[in-house]
């Protein structure tokens, strides 16, 4: 089992920027390729960023290229994800996932363990 806790939500204009952090416990957090997902009211949850286990090997959603960066520390059991750049169309509840793998997934099926994700409002 894998327990995920996101934090680091909130409210902020556009153009501004937020660091999302995602703590692991439970199994061994280095073992797990890390996600981030989002889902805006009304539609469906869609990839944003992915991890490898290692921190060597990232991807990243076509609009979130350039903006957006996932990173991890396996010392501390943490997957981050630093925005910036924000925009409205931003604004949705930001999940952290796991999955036991080596590399991330962009499909939501491929993971094995969700947080409870954190609200990231941006306003115009």
């Amino acid at each position: 089992q894998v327990q995920l806790v996101e934090s680091g939500g909130g409210l902020v204009q556009a153009g501004g920027s937020l660091r999302l952090s995602c703590a692991a416990s439970g199994r061994t957090f280095s073992s797990c390729a890390m996600g981030w997902f989002r889902q805006a009211p009304g539609k469906e949850r869609e990839f944003v960023a992915g991890i490898s286990r290692s921190g060597g090997s990232t991807n990243y959603a076509d609009s979130m290229k350039g903006r957006f960066t996932i990173t991890r520390d396996n010392a501390k059991n943490t997957v981050y994800l630093q925005m910036n750049s924000l925009k409205p169309e931003d604004t949705a509840v930001y999940y952290c996932a796991a999955r036991i793998a080596y590399s991330g997934s962009t499909s939501r099926h491929d993971y094995d363990y969700w947080g409870q994700g954190t609200q990231v409002t941006v306003s115009s």
